[in-house]
């Protein structure tokens, strides 16, 4: 019996039947992660199970030469031969699957199209239609806009096949469907390029224009008005400065603006430097030097064999094989050399330099030098540049009274200009004054905090030829000693004075001056009585002892000072809207007014033309004038 049920239940099991006599039922298990790509991509495991039987009866009737003599010698009749009728069959239902599935996807589909023939919405826009045929052809793209699967929806491209996400760019393919990225573009440049890119916007809108005119009115760039065709010209070519050969014949000053433009962006590398260097210049200015090496600036007197004038900002590498480099050369006699920021340079190859080529030197201007320019270096100047007629030290750490002393033996300066670190005391700048303050035509100290009346007093007694003063920082001046300096001075009138930061320092009590210390009313009613109808640049910056009733004495109505172009009185706590006014009434030419901290000014009318830069309000740093 036992035997007989075990034989019974095999025979339902080859018969596809369970105990109670019904059809076992086909159980499956997940599919896996290989089957899901498989079926992702169209591709059937049964095809390649077919692919490969082909191939293995193609390998061996390859291998029997008798089979295919046999069949006429024709290989590929042998292969044919050797399928199977199981493939053929499996083929013949696999047509029979894809066609059924057709026919269902165009009765799902006709009843799609008679659904929206049937709407509302439909019979709304059928009534503009002409005929039939733009009935159907709507029908047909309303059934497609629904067909279409929203973004983040899994599709098969129409040229490919491969599956992708749908996105709101994915593109529509001609005979119906999605593409894939790869498909579209390649579709896109058959039709002859993609669209075309969008107008780029200014970054930042009026906003980004607004700072970009404010930064140049900081600058001093700023242009009221329409701007020349030779300054467009002149900025299209900085903005495409990586493909110029050449400057050729372009006036010297338009050549030095286009430099200072490049040094500005740091755009300036040893590539755009070629554009600068001319054989037969003698001028050459760098505005900025960072990105040359030492290299890059002996090729300068490489180039430039007959060079007279020198200017470098910014000379990092400008070290002492480039002086051992100028010193070698004979054709090389500079006359003017500005040099700012070679703190690689030593003293001793300064005074190497000043023993060599000092004959020929006619300015000398050194900047940011920290210890390596100091008192040995000045009288070095003072023994072997005899006609050096322009002198500026700035920034300069280590020159002190000694090396001040000596510019008195100078007897060719006629401009000098001291930035000094060490304190140098008011008697060192009288001795200089007395020596050679006759032949100055402009004189600069900046940074001098304790120099007193006595230096004032010095260049009204010995200063006949001034045209340009500046005394910055003064804390022991007085307004009494400033009176003095203007009051019956034999000098012709200024044209440039800048005597900002000349006020009475006290945190405790900053706003009492019993001692009258800096530029105050008094000082201030002398200078313009003096200078004031040949002043162009009049800066008085936080001198704020001056009253508000001596700037509306100087600027009264019957007052008028026409060579004014830029007055700065920032920080003059005593300006107001009115006092404002009558500058502008007072200066029909002037072009610039900074008023920084001057939270008395409000609400100004700028006549048309002027700019007026600091006013205290949410309008914004700058007020150009339209009335």
């Amino acid at each position: 019996m036992r035997h007989s049920i075990g034989v019974c239940r095999k025979e339902d099991k080859m018969s596809g039947r369970n105990q109670n006599n019904r059809p076992a039922r086909s159980i499956r298990g997940p599919q896996s992660a290989l089957t899901d790509f498989l079926a992702s991509h169209n591709i059937s495991a049964n095809q390649i199970q077919l692919d490969h039987q082909r191939r293995r009866n193609q390998a061996q009737t390859a291998q029997d030469p008798n089979n295919t003599q046999q069949d006429g010698g024709d290989p590929s009749a042998a292969v044919t031969a050797a399928a199977s009728p199981a493939e053929a069959a499996v083929e013949t239902t696999a047509d029979r699957k894809a066609r059924e599935k057709e026919e269902k996807r165009k009765k799902d589909q006709q009843k799609a199209l008679e659904k929206i023939k049937a709407s509302k919405k439909f019979q709304k826009r059928k009534k503009l239609l002409d005929n039939s045929d733009e009935e159907e052809e709507l029908a047909r793209q309303w059934l497609g806009t629904i067909n279409t699967p929203a973004p983040g929806q899994m599709e098969n491209c129409a040229i490919c096949g491969k599956r992708f996400t749908v996105t709101p760019y994915s593109r529509a393919a001609p005979q119906g469907g999605l593409l894939c990225n790869p498909c579209g573009k390649d579709l896109d440049k058959d039709d002859g390029g993609s669209a075309k890119k969008k107008k780029k916007t200014t970054a930042g809108g009026p906003v980004g224009r607004r700072r970009k005119m404010q930064s140049n009115i900081l600058d001093g760039t700023y242009h009221i008005g329409a701007r020349s065709l030779m300054n467009l010209c002149i900025d299209t070519l900085a903005k495409n400065i990586a493909l110029a050969e050449d400057l050729g014949d372009l006036p010297a000053p338009l050549v030095d603006r286009i430099a200072r433009i490049l040094s500005k962006r740091r755009l300036l590398d040893p590539n755009t430097l070629e554009l600068f260097l001319q054989p037969k210049a003698e001028d050459v200015h760098i505005y900025d030097g960072a990105k040359l090496s030492s290299e890059n600036i002996m090729r300068i007197f490489q180039v430039v064999p007959k060079i007279k004038n020198l200017k470098i900002r910014n000379a990092i590498q400008f070290k002492d094989e480039v002086m051992d480099y100028v010193i070698s050369r004979d054709n090389i006699n500079l006359e003017g050399f500005y040099l700012h920021g070679a703190n690689l340079v030593s003293e001793t190859h300064f005074i190497k330099y000043l023993k060599a080529k000092g004959q020929s030197l006619r300015s000398f201007k050194i900047y940011y030098t920290d210890k390596h320019f100091g008192n040995e270096a000045v009288t070095a100047l003072k023994e072997h540049a005899p006609a050096l007629n322009r002198l500026k030290i700035c920034h300069n750490q280590e020159v002190s009274g000694d090396g001040v002393r000596e510019i008195a033996e100078l007897k060719q300066l006629q401009h000098l200009s001291l930035d000094l670190h060490k304190s140098v005391h008011s008697d060192v700048y009288v001795h200089v004054l007395k020596n050679i303050g006759a032949g100055l035509k402009t004189l600069s100290l900046k940074m001098v905090p304790e120099i007193d009346n006595t230096v004032l007093d010095a260049i009204h007694a010995n200063c006949r030829s001034l045209e340009k003063l500046r005394i910055t920082d003064s804390e022991v001046m007085t307004d009494e000693g400033f009176a003095r300096l203007f009051n019956d001075w034999e000098n012709p009138g200024l044209i440039t004075l800048d005597l900002q930061k000349c006020r009475q320092l006290d945190s405790a009590h900053p706003r009492a001056n019993p001692d009258n210390l800096g530029l105050c009313s008094n000082g201030f009613r002398a200078l313009m009585e003096h200078s004031g109808r040949t002043l162009r640049h009049l800066n008085i910056h936080a001198c704020r002892h001056i009253s508000r009733e001596a700037f509306e004495e100087v600027f009264s109505a019957q007052s008028v000072y026409p060579d004014l172009r830029d007055l700065e009185i920032s920080f003059c706590e005593e300006v107001t809207d009115f006092i404002v006014g009558s500058i502008f009434r007072s200066c029909p030419y002037l072009r610039e007014m900074n008023v920084f901290g001057c939270m008395k000014v409000k609400d100004v009318r700028v006549p048309r033309g002027k700019i007026l830069v600091g006013v205290p309000n949410a309008v914004g740093m700058q007020i150009d004038g339209d009335a």
